[in-house]
């Protein structure tokens, strides 16, 4: 592969270096939430600014962890992994939200995904369709135990993923709106929690790249709800999504830490 960067040493769109990142990675989309969840790290510093790619090191537990932005989407998020793995993240976590799918996923809970509808680009680029894309076992439970810690309202299962976010809100208005219909109303009779735009990207990279990948969400609202005239609370502040995701790596530390002293 051509070296972009021409020596530089650092990787070409996050603008990370090696050591400049811990093995326990948290990965939002907004650039603006990285602050916020750095907040949780002790020492945390700003380590990389780069196109969306915003990077914060610092401290859980005595062991480095860090939290870079993705962007929305699946390119920039599959970047983002690639990148990151390539100067020493092992573990990843995306916390981000969602918009609820099922009728009982409401605004203001929470989705660990298990495994993601690939109904997007991305993914396609990696690995034939017939491959599965699914969450980490070790992250996915991490994540259910701290949403039970923290008392969390929360919900485990199958999101879909797409590449166009109005292709899931305004489907009506645009020329293939009967494909989009006819597989939104297939997904629902599947049983998927929410929907959202990174987590089939990224589960896929992270299989190929043999990384342990996660993702936890908040709803954010539920138009099936809105559409069956039930209560549709609306939440946009992602802090028990974050808290949930922090909790889930004090566990991995902890975790790995004995598997390290018992030689496993």
């Amino acid at each position: 592969m051509v070296d972009y960067t021409e020596g530089a040493g650092y990787q070409y769109h996050v603008g990370l270096r090696p050591g400049d990142v811990g093995e326990y990675v948290i990965l939002p989309g907004d650039p603006h939430r990285v602050p916020k969840i750095a907040a949780y790290f002790d020492n945390a510093e700003k380590v990389a600014d780069s196109r969306e790619y915003v990077t914060y090191t610092g401290y859980l537990d005595g062991v480095k962890v860090s939290c870079t932005s993705t962007g929305v989407g699946g390119p920039s998020a599959s970047i983002a992994l690639e990148e990151i793995a390539n100067v020493g993240g092992k573990t990843f976590i995306r916390v981000g939200t969602c918009g609820g799918m099922d009728i009982d996923v409401k605004g203001g809970d929470v989705v660990v995904a298990t495994g993601a509808v690939r109904m997007e680009g991305t993914s396609k680029e990696y690995c034939p369709i017939e491959y599965p894309a699914v969450s980490d076992v070790t992250v996915s439970a991490s994540l259910v135990q701290a949403a039970k810690k923290l008392g969390a309202d929360y919900h485990t299962g199958v999101v879909q993923c797409k590449d166009a976010f109005y292709g899931q809100h305004m489907p009506e208005a645009l020329p293939n709106s009967h494909e989009l219909l006819e597989k939104w109303d297939a997904w629902l009779r599947m049983g998927c929690k929410a929907s959202e735009m990174e987590s089939a990207a990224l589960f896929i990279v992270g299989a190929y790249r043999r990384l342990r990948v996660g993702s936890v969400f908040l709803v954010v609202a539920n138009q099936e709800r809105e559409k069956a005239g039930l209560p549709n609370p609306q939440e946009h502040d992602t802090d028990l999504a974050i808290r949930v995701a922090i909790e889930a790596i004090r566990m991995m530390i902890a975790e790995d830490k004995e598997m390290e002293r018992n030689g496993r």
